[in-house]
């Protein structure tokens, strides 16, 4: 599939995946994300180590306007940014050191998604009980060092947002190739649905 085409992602936990060949269209799709995320929205991180999960955050957070600067909450285990122009405050939490979802819960973490918008690296397996509709975003490095990511929504919710996501990426990555031609050399790369290409 092309990139000036939007893909299907259908409600039935189908999802789409996106070539990122630099660290600008990581940020782009973090920025287009942090751009719908509202209060009570989980968003999980997966991918080995360098995979780019923190960076993606970094682009949530820009993309949000939250506030204080994103870094890998490894031994913290939690961070809140508090809301800028978007309004909603961003929890970045990092379930790498957790045995499990019971030391999740001991986070609190359902309070905060009420009010907040909900990132956890290292998630999967880890926090799908905190929301019955979520978006899972597996990162993958290659040897060449771009990435693929896969973005899989489960519920309705994010089946129906998935393409403003990917609409709003495409704006990012052209506004960041724009404003940087020299570090940004290559198009977002395809974008496929899942299982296809």
């Amino acid at each position: 599939m092309d990139a000036d085409r939007a893909p299907a992602a259908g409600g039935d936990g189908s999802g789409v995946s996106l070539e990122l060949a630099t660290v600008e269209s990581t940020m782009a799709l973090g920025r287009a994300l942090g751009a719908v995320l509202q209060p009570g929205d989980l968003v999980l991180l997966t991918g080995s180590l360098g995979a780019g999960k923190t960076q993606l955050t970094k682009g949530i957070a820009a993309g949000m306007g939250v506030t204080g600067m994103v870094m890998s909450p490894t031994f913290v285990i939690a961070r809140m940014h508090r809301p800028g122009e978007h309004g909603v405050p961003l929890v970045h939490v990092d379930a790498y050191r957790l045995s499990g979802a019971l030391e999740l819960d001991d986070l609190d973490l359902d309070t905060d998604l009420s009010r907040a918008a909900v990132v956890v690296e290292w998630g999967e397996g880890v926090a799908e009980q905190l929301a019955q509709c979520r978006l899972i975003v597996a990162l993958e490095r290659r040897a060449d060092d771009t990435r693929i990511a896969r973005l899989t929504p489960v519920g309705d919710s994010w089946s129906e947002r998935l393409p403003a996501v990917l609409e709003a990426f495409r704006v990012a990555f052209a506004a960041a190739a724009a404003a940087s031609p020299n570090l940004v050399r290559t198009p977002p790369g395809r974008l496929t649905e899942s299982g296809r290409s």
